[in-house]
């Protein structure tokens, strides 16, 4: 954990390539083979496999930018008598750590993807391995991820890891026997000519459940709110703020008459509820424009964000908030969005909630409650795996100075996991 603080990976600038921490974590990772993918803008993903798992433990390694309240230097991990202090310590660089230590005290199957961009608006990561590994069908058993010609091309050269970075790997799965030929054989001399890609079997086309880490206090989380980020643009006409306004003069005061509507609708849902989470979370997070206090105002931007529950609808929502504007707005735009944990309508979130739970219940792991703040393993839901949240730390320490996780939360994190892999339930 003192090495991975150590490395600046902070999102922005995200000024991260495949050397660095993840040089360092691939020579933690000896006998997995390795994929590392460019992305592009400083997004790099690692994924490691260790024989043939079911599961799939992924973390990211990007952190939030260190502020000036910092008391040391957020690089340079302190560690007390019941916690570590550091730049990404709970959220959540603790996590990868005890996924490689437990992946050095045990020798079962295992996987891990880690990713560096999920601290920002600009998924890539996640996204791209979900278009290159399919889930699993339900009873289908695993692939090895290292075929004959894969450990072949090894032999020699003292390593078993295939390294990939800048690589395409959207033509098969990451993890199958025809990306493991493909990293060693086909990337090793981009002049050489890449072969035609086999068609694959449903066995080769991924695992079958993914768990993500966030700081969830040691505890498996199976649902959490959506979320939405919008740009409101306002029109109004400029002029000396003397005369007589109509309601579509100034942009600034649509804007605020807007702001007040929005706010006031938002209450009345305050009764929606799904799996102990209620209401809808709403904030107006930025409101700019205007030129001095005797004109009226000619444009006004508005930036608000919205984490809807489960069982809402997203495009509803945002419709209605539309809809509250008068004149309607010049623009009117979404300008990201991540999906609830569980992915889906009201009826498939809930029996996606219950196959996470039966999943929770088979690894023995410790349920707690649904939390607000959103995370990836809503991608991972929403593209068909049963997914659920599962980390070291609490969320109230995260993104603050002096970024702490208790190291009891760790070692227990670390204990659940080599469980997991060394009695073959990865």
């Amino acid at each position: 954990m003192r090495a991975l603080v150590a490395f600046d990976t902070r999102n922005p600038p995200r000024a991260i390539d495949g050397g660095g921490i993840f040089a360092y974590l691939q020579a933690q990772l000896p006998g997995f083979d390795c994929t590392l993918t460019d992305h592009g803008a400083g997004a790099i993903s690692l994924l490691a496999v260790r024989g043939a798992p079911r599961l799939l433990f992924n973390v990211h390694l990007d952190t939030v930018p260190d502020s000036p309240q910092w008391s040391a230097s957020p690089f340079a991990l302190r560690v007390t008598g019941d916690r570590a202090i550091g730049l990404g310590a709970c959220d959540i660089k603790g996590a990868a750590a005890a996924l490689l230590a437990a992946a050095a005290h045990s020798d079962g199957a295992c996987a891990f993807l880690f990713s560096s961009d999920e601290e920002a608006n600009d998924a890539r990561c996640v996204p791209a391995f979900l278009r290159a590994c399919s889930p699993r069908p339900p009873g289908e058993e695993p692939v090895l991820s290292s075929s004959k010609d894969a450990r072949r091309a090894g032999e020699g050269s003292g390593t078993p890891q295939a390294s990939i970075h800048g690589a395409d790997t959207s033509r098969h799965p990451a993890s199958s026997p025809v990306a493991a030929r493909d990293a060693i054989q086909g990337i090793a001399s981009a002049q050489q000519p890449r072969p035609s890609p086999q068609p694959l079997s449903r066995r080769e086309r991924g695992f079958a459940a993914i768990i993500v880490a966030e700081p969830t206090r040691g505890e498996v989380v199976l649902a959490h709110r959506g979320i939405s980020s919008v740009l409101m643009r306002f029109a109004g006409v400029a002029g000396h703020a003397a005369g007589v306004q109509q309601a579509s003069s100034s942009a600034l005061h649509q804007a605020l008459r807007w702001g007040s509507r929005a706010l006031d609708w938002v209450d009345t849902q305050a009764h929606q509820r799904f799996a102990g989470l209620t209401g809808l979370r709403f904030n107006i997070g930025r409101v700019e424009g205007g030129i001095k206090a005797n004109v009226i105002a000619p444009s006004t931007e508005l930036r608000f964000g919205l984490r809807p529950l489960p069982s809402m609808d997203s495009d509803a929502i945002l419709a209605q908030l539309r809809a509250l504007a008068d004149p309607a707005p010049a623009q009117f735009e979404e300008t990201f969005r991540g999906a609830p944990l569980p992915a889906g309508d009201i009826a498939d979130a809930e029996a996606r909630r219950l196959a996470a739970r039966d999943l929770a219940d088979e690894l023995d792991l410790p349920v707690g409650n649904a939390v607000d703040f959103w995370t990836e393993a809503a991608l991972f839901s929403q593209a068909g795996y049963t997914s659920f949240v599962f980390g070291p730390g609490d969320i109230a320490q995260a993104h603050g100075a002096d970024e702490w996780v208790a190291l009891d939360q760790l070692a227990a994190y670390a204990a659940h996991v080599q469980r997991i892999i060394a009695r073959g339930l990865a």
